[in-house]
Parts: C-alpha cells; structure tokens; sequence
C-alpha cells in the first residue's frame, strides 16, 4: 500500500476529530456530505481502512471491504433519491487525477444535470 499519511482531513472524520453530515455508515464505509457541494446531492463515500487511492483499495481491501463500498453508494444514490433521474461517480487519484485529499474518496453527484464529460484538450 502506499504511504497513507493518518492526518488528512478524511482520517481525522474518521477518528471523530471533526464533525461530518453523515449519509450513511456500515462498518467498513462512510458517506457524508461534501462541505461545498458542487450538485443538490454532493456525498462522499469513504472506506474506513486507510487506502490513499482506488488503486490501493482495488489491490489491497478484502472482498467484504469492495461489497461494502458498493453497498454505501447504492444505499446513498437511494437515500438521496437520485437514482431514477441519474447520477454521477467520480473518484479523483493522484496528482494527474486532481485528488485533494490522499484517502479514497468517491463524489456522488446528482439533483442536477452533471453536465458533459470531460472534454479532450490539444
């Protein structure tokens, strides 16, 4: 796994450090809302084990972890009742990814139209 640094802001949720808008919780997830939502639904879903990026989590995460997280983006895109009119996932790794914070982190974004997916740059 590669260096998890335990003082990003999602860690410190974690531990309860700082208070959250929670969405929904097993015991291997969190989801909560995005402090500056960029749709009517913004939530994060988190895994509680410290994976910085998908690709730690996808290698490194057990198979009751990856069901888990699932499971909180399902009950979250119901929750928030998103999932007849369509909603968006969007995970962010590593510098190239934009990712901000370095824990596994995955937007859903509904309520509103997302708009187009990215656009190819010359």
């Amino acid at each position: 796994m590669s260096d998890y640094d335990n003082q990003n802001i999602f860690a410190k949720i974690l531990r309860g450090e700082i208070p959250n808008d929670t969405v929904f919780e097993n015991a291997q997830t969190l989801a909560f809302r995005d402090i500056e939502p960029q749709r009517p639904t913004h939530v994060l879903v988190i895994p509680k084990g410290p994976y910085r990026t998908w690709h730690d989590f996808a290698r490194d995460g057990s198979t009751s972890e990856h069901s888990a997280f699932v499971e909180a983006v399902a009950a979250v895109t119901e929750a928030e009742e998103v999932e007849s009119g369509g909603y968006r996932l969007v995970v962010n790794n590593g510098d190239d990814g934009n990712q901000e914070v370095p824990h596994l982190h995955m937007h859903v974004f509904g309520g509103a139209n997302c708009g187009p997916m990215l656009k190819r740059q010359s």
